[in-house]
C-alpha cells in the first residue's frame, strides 16, 4: 500500500493536471459568449460536459496507475470501474439530450493535445 507521501504527491499530480487542463479549455473559449437564447443551453452543457469529461479522464488515468502500482484490492478496483462505467452512461445520456456529440466535447487543450 502506498504511504501517505506518495499519496499526496500523486494527488498534488492530479491536482496540476486538472488545473492545467482546465487553464487551457479557459485559453480554447472564444473571448465573446453568444448569448443568443436559444444556443446558451448548449453552450453551456458543451462547456460543463467538457470539463466532467476533462475530470473523468484524470480520474480514469489516476485509476490505471494505481492499479498498476497495486494500491487498489479486487474490490476497490471493482468499485471503481463501476463508478467509472456509470459516470460514462450518464455522460452518453446528457449528450444526447444536449444534441452534442464526443467531438464537440474533444477541445485543443494547447500542449496537452486533443482532450481525447
Amino acid at each position: 500500500m502506498a504511504d501517505g507521501g506518495e499519496l499526496r504527491h500523486s494527488g498534488q499530480q492530479a491536482e496540476d493536471q486538472t488545473v492545467t487542463a482546465l487553464h487551457a479549455i479557459a485559453r480554447s473559449l472564444p473571448e465573446r459568449i453568444n448569448a443568443d437564447p436559444e444556443r446558451v443551453e448548449q453552450g453551456l452543457a458543451r462547456l460543463v460536459l467538457t470539463v466532467i469529461e476533462l475530470l473523468r479522464e484524470i480520474l480514469e488515468h489516476q485509476a490505471i496507475r494505481r492499479m498498476d502500482g497495486g494500491t487498489l484490492n479486487d474490490q476497490e478496483v471493482e468499485r471503481l470501474g463501476l463508478a467509472l462505467l456509470k459516470l460514462n452512461h450518464r455522460m452518453d445520456e446528457l449528450k444526447e439530450v444536449f444534441g452534442l456529440t464526443d467531438e464537440d466535447l474533444n477541445i485543443d487543450l494547447g500542449p496537452l493535445g486533443r482532450l481525447r
